[in-house]
């Protein structure tokens, strides 16, 4: 792929490695976009405007690159599933996703400002846990920091242990579509 000079707008390591995997050179520039929680956005479009909000805000600093941003959200039953205030509200979570099937949803957005180039596609993965236990609720805890994550766990950490199966792309639900990233930056002419 010939593309000009390429920044994740994001400082999650789950990202750039999945960045990686496409073997594009990068640099990371974190966004201190804040996030919007709009009740009356689908899921699809609430990821799609916090992405497009978190690249928004390195391509004003970075014109000649082209940024890319993404934001991941848990659905349950139409319910954004965040990321857990504490441990208490984490084993809240994993209990209202067991047995369950749910909705992981990621917006990306790429922006080249002197290009002109200004582009968003969301991916929604199914997600269906395992029935759990208390105890096998504290078990993936104990193994996986669950703090950091949206709706409290990471399919890639020990995700046997809790999902049972998923429908649609796996890096997703990790943070980051790259089958469908992949076709769009292939699709860019520069």
């Amino acid at each position: 792929m010939n593309l000009p000079p390429l920044i994740l707008a994001s400082a999650s390591p789950r990202r750039a490695e999945l960045l990686r995997q496409l073997k594009l050179d990068f640099r990371i520039i974190s966004s201190d976009a804040k996030e919007v929680l709009d009740e009356q956005l689908s899921p699809l479009e609430l990821c799609q405007l916090n992405a497009h909000r978190k690249t928004r805000a390195v391509a004003k600093k970075n014109p000649d690159s082209l940024v890319l941003g993404a934001d991941t959200l848990v659905f349950l039953d139409g319910e954004i599933m965040g990321k857990p205030a504490d441990i208490a509200d984490a084993e809240r979570m994993l209990t209202r996703l067991q047995g369950r099937t749910h909705q992981v949803v990621t917006g990306v957005s790429l922006i080249h400002l002197r290009a002109h180039h200004e582009s968003m596609f969301a991916t929604s993965t199914d997600v269906t846990f395992r029935p759990l236990t208390t105890g096998q609720i504290n078990d993936y805890i104990a193994k996986v920091n669950p703090l950091d994550k949206a709706g409290a766990y990471a399919i890639q950490e020990h995700g046997d242990m809790i999902i049972a199966e998923i429908f649609g792309s796996f890096s997703n639900v990790v943070g980051l579509p790259i089958e469908k990233l992949k076709e769009e930056l292939t699709s860019l002419e520069w």
